[in-house]
C-alpha cells in the first residue's frame, strides 16, 4: 500500500469488537495538570476499519489515520501488537 505523506499512528487495547470489520480501540496518555502539576491519565475510542475480522477484545493493536470510511471511522488498524490471553 502506497503511503501518502506522515500519517498519525497510536497504540491501543481493543474494547469492542462486536462490529463487522470495525473494532473500538481505547488508547491512553499522559497528561500534566496545569496547576497540580500531577500526571493525569486521559483516554480516548477510535473506531478502526479491521478488513479480515482479525483482532478481538483485548488484543493490543497499532492504528493508522486514514481517509474517512464511515460517518465515524477514520483509522484502519495497521498490525496486532499482542493477542489476548
Amino acid at each position: 500500500m502506497k503511503e501518502r505523506g506522515i500519517r498519525k499512528t497510536l497504540i491501543g487495547i481493543v474494547c469492542s469488537d462486536k462490529m463487522d470489520k470495525t473494532v473500538v480501540v481505547r488508547t491512553e496518555r499522559l497528561v500534566k495538570h496545569p496547576r497540580y502539576k500531577k500526571y493525569v491519565k486521559k483516554g480516548a475510542k477510535y473506531k478502526a476499519h479491521d478488513e479480515k475480522n482479525e483482532c478481538h477484545t483485548g488484543d493490543t493493536v497499532s492504528i493508522i489515520e486514514t481517509r474517512p470510511l464511515s460517518r465515524e471511522k477514520r483509522w484502519r488498524v495497521k498490525e496486532i501488537i499482542k493477542r489476548a490471553m
